[in-house]
Parts: C-alpha cells; structure tokens; sequence
C-alpha cells in the first residue's frame, strides 16, 4: 500500500518530523510506504485529505506549554469529511539558528507562532530587544538566514541539520518538558482507513455547538458523561464566528466511541447540542523520537 501524507511544510518541521515517525511506524506494521507532502499551512494541510490530493494528514492540536492548536481545531470543524485515525506525542526541543556570530547580532527572530510562545521567557532574557515575526511555519524563514546575518529562526536541531544551518543555543524552551499532540486524519469513508493498522481506540474526540446561549447549556451535555462514568481528558471552547459570545466546544474522551456507556452518551447529546461532530475514536501511538 502506498500512502501520500499532508504536513505542515517547509521540509524539517515537526509536523513533517511527526509524519516521518508515524510513516516508520506503519513500515514496522505492515508492507506500506509513504510520501510526505508538504503544506504551506495546518489548514491546507487538512484541505489536501478532504480534497483527495493525499490520504492522510499530521496535524499539531494540541502543546503542553501553549495550549491547543486553534487553526487544527477550526478546520476541523468546518471539514465535515475528515476523521481522527490515530495520535502521537512528540517531545519538543527548540533552538536558536542563525548564521550571526553571536547573539548580539541579532535585530529579528522568525519562527511560528506556537514556537515563539514556547521560548517568550528565553527571548525576554536573552534578547530582550529584538522583534519577533511570526510566520507560517519554524522552517519557513531558514532559507533567508545565509542572506542576512541579522536574523534567526526558532526550529529543531533536525531542521538546522537539514539546512546545514548552525545552532547559536539550544533547549531555549522555557519548559523543558515540551510535548506536542498530533493527530493522523483521514477521510472517514476511504478505503485506506480500512487497510491501516490500527491499534485499539483509547479516545474519542467530539465537538459541538449548544442552540442557545442559556445557563445549563454546556451544563448539561458534561452530565451526561458524568453520570455515565466516562472521564474527559479536554475540554476547549472556540467561538463560531457566526456571533460574539457563540461558542463550540471541542471534548476528548477517554473511551471508544463503541462503547455501551458511548453510545449512550451521544444519543442523549443529540438533545442537548445543535451540531453534535464525532471525530473518530483512536489510539495514541508508541513512537520512537530521535533527537
């Protein structure tokens, strides 16, 4: 079986480095092989599954330090054909890399905004002066950093390997245990979904609208999973942008959609919500990350 992979691009990202672990994964399951394609963002990368340009996508959604991934989130949402297949946890070690001699050089850092979040305390204390640009991605602006000694990107040390950049500091993350979420989304109705190792479902991701904006109404969906015993593992709220104050609500949960006490539940939200989306059920896989 051969497989084309959405990521967010340029080459040497850690979505591209997540596409590669979960791509030697399934290589040590099964016989298929794997194209990584790259994507000019998150968006576009799930946009590739839903149009058919690939059959898979590795997508952030959520990091330990800043929260979740809002751009995967409202994507998501909007893209009624995709399902959530499997997830992996990457750990998450940013450096410095710039082609200046020191850090006193430095007039500008790139890198996505996720990264630059992650490393606002090492930045405050290091180079307190210099102005930060958020981009599209933590590789997009290595290509530029031979130009101009001026400037640095935030991104891996495999991306400074894979540029042949040099790394002025490591570990800059302000927490050093930095881990990143990501999710492997597929068509729901594909035939590959079929063919793809799969280990046995652990989550459910779900989200949902409310009709009005009336006390209970987050209320009582949660309920019915409480008494039902069923432990969530998140819960996130982001807005509809139909209108200030409407809100969806993205829930994990720690069960399989086949369940008995499952079924239940999203029968009985069906009262309780507007738009009620089930994402999938999946497992979180067991990968091996060199750094």
């Amino acid at each position: 079986m051969s497989l084309t992979i959405a990521h967010l691009g340029p080459p040497g990202t850690y979505a591209e480095q997540a596409a590669a672990l979960y791509v030697n994964w399934l290589t040590h399951t099964t016989e298929s092989e794997a194209i990584l394609y790259p994507c000019p963002s998150i968006a576009q990368s799930l946009q590739a599954v839903a149009a058919g340009k690939t059959e898979l996508a590795v997508v952030p959604v959520e990091n330990s330090i800043e929260g979740s991934v809002t751009m995967t989130m409202d994507t998501l949402w909007q893209l009624d054909s995709l399902q959530i297949h499997s997830a992996l946890v990457l750990p998450i070690a940013h450096t410095l890399i710039s082609c200046a001699n020191s850090l006193d050089q430095i007039k500008a850092v790139y890198s996505h905004p996720q990264a630059l979040a992650q490393c606002q305390g090492w930045l405050g204390a290091f180079l307190p002066n210099v102005q930060v640009i958020p981009i599209n991605s933590t590789t997009e602006a290595l290509q530029k950093l031979e130009q101009d000694l001026t400037i640095a990107a935030i991104a891996s040390s495999r991306a400074a390997q894979l540029y042949n950049l040099p790394i002025l500091a490591r570990n800059i993350n302000d927490y050093p245990e930095n881990c990143t979420r990501f999710w492997v989304v597929s068509q729901a109705q594909a035939e590959v979904v079929h063919q793809l190792p799969r280990q046995n479902p652990t989550h459910t991701s779900i989200a949902f609208s409310v009709p009005a904006n009336v006390p209970g109404a987050l209320l009582k969906p949660l309920q019915i999973f409480a008494h039902l015993g069923i432990n969530l593992s998140r819960i996130e709220s982001r807005p509809t942008k139909r209108s200030l104050g409407e809100y969806l609500f993205f829930i994990d949960i720690e069960s399989d959609v086949s369940t008995p006490q499952m079924e239940t539940a999203l029968a009985e939200l069906n009262a309780y919500t507007e738009v009620l989306k089930i994402f999938g059920s999946y497992s979180v896989l067991s990968v091996n990350n060199p750094q």
